[in-house]
């Protein structure tokens, strides 16, 4: 046990030594040592000197403050920065989508409100979920439908805001901070969801998990508040998730077979920006050789008729360590103004607003 010493004379480098001696002289060498405890900042300095193989802390010690829509606040490690309700396997489940409606309801009478600098959205894959959801709570706490079908699961989460950015970011590329994202899909490939956000994602596959979780990740949900409501009250995790029974007894009331004859009737007739789109009358695709998008594959040009035929003396082309993941080999997401695709796509006469995703633009590889 460590205790905090006030004395005059005692410096820093005091400190470490003397950790280091007690540490020692424990037997801590050759071994894996956790550090925890309310002085694990000032601790966690010392995990070098002291001969252990391994030292384990989680610190919330790094932090960044700023101003965020008019709010001083200070960012930590974990804080949440984005939170997604998305993903079509999710979105598409009546059940879930009005648990996570249920639980907006229970957080906003309660008094919770989420913190200015979290983005939130909200896409549902179908356009019938407007019909049978109850967007109010949900749109009190800032869920609000921006769009249908791919977003924040594929890396379409938008920038974030300028003030948040700077505070994970350090010359635009990821910091020392980890900051989370919390969404209804799996995609938790690091900078998949944003690219300044670094480390591992947590994911949460329910929209209602997702809204709990959005208050804060760095506790223990059953017996930690995640967050405070009218007049200072704690809330817990338990006080705003919706039983199976509320949860089935609103979607008995509320999803009717009707809403989707209406939303599906007329699928085949389009709508008029797409009935408006010129449409070439060649029987094979015209391929545009100033295409930013797709190109015609030159992979089958000189490619014979004799068939497929066994692969010998292959080599490994790349071999990766922890924490490499396929969206850093071909990354999904929004396309940054700083790396090679930007100026690829800035050459050819494209502008940053009309960059798109690495995902639209796969055709082009």
């Amino acid at each position: 046990m460590i205790r905090k010493i006030e004395r005059r004379c005692v410096t820093a480098p005091d400190l470490v030594l003397t950790v280091t001696q007690m540490s020692r002289k424990h037997g801590v060498v050759g071994k894996f040592v956790e550090f925890y405890g309310e002085l694990i900042d000032m601790v966690a300095l010392v995990i070098l000197a002291y001969g252990a193989t391994v030292g384990i802390c989680y610190t919330k010690g790094i932090s960044k403050q700023g101003s965020f829509h008019g709010t001083l606040a200070q960012l930590r490690h974990g804080d949440v920065v984005i939170a997604a309700i998305t993903s079509c396997i999710n979105t598409s489940n009546c059940s879930v989508m009005l648990g996570a409606a249920l639980v907006a309801k229970k957080a906003c009478e309660l008094g919770l409100e989420v913190k200015p600098w979290i983005k939130t959205s909200l896409a549902p894959c179908f356009g019938v979920v407007t019909k049978y959801l109850e967007k109010r709570y949900l749109n009190q706490l800032g869920f609000n439908i921006v769009g249908f079908g791919c977003t924040t699961c594929i890396g379409n989460s938008g920038d974030l805001h300028e003030s948040v950015g700077s505070a994970v970011s350090e010359n635009g590329k990821c910091s020392d901070m980890v900051a989370a994202a919390v969404l209804s899909g799996n995609r938790n490939f690091e900078g998949r969801v944003q690219p300044l956000k670094k480390g591992k994602l947590p994911c949460f596959f329910s929209p209602c998990g997702c809204l709990c979780s959005c208050w804060n990740i760095n506790i223990d949900f059953d017996t930690e508040p995640i967050g405070l409501g009218k007049d200072g009250k704690q809330i817990f995790f338990r006080d705003i998730w919706p039983s199976t029974e509320e949860v089935a007894n609103v979607v008995q009331s509320s999803v009717l077979p009707e809403m989707f004859t209406a939303s599906y009737e007329a699928i085949t007739q389009g709508n008029p920006m797409w009935n408006q789109l010129s449409v070439p009358s060649s029987t094979l695709y015209t391929w545009d050789p100033n295409s930013t998008y797709i190109h015609d594959p030159p992979y089958f040009k000189s490619m014979n008729m004799l068939g497929p035929h066994g692969v010998k003396d292959a080599y490994c082309l790349l071999n990766f360590g922890d924490s490499i993941t396929n969206d850093h080999i071909s990354p999904a997401g929004s396309i940054q103004k700083d790396n090679p695709a930007a100026k690829y796509l800035l050459e050819r006469g494209v502008d940053r607003r009309d960059f798109n995703s690495y995902g639209s633009r796969h055709g082009n590889e």
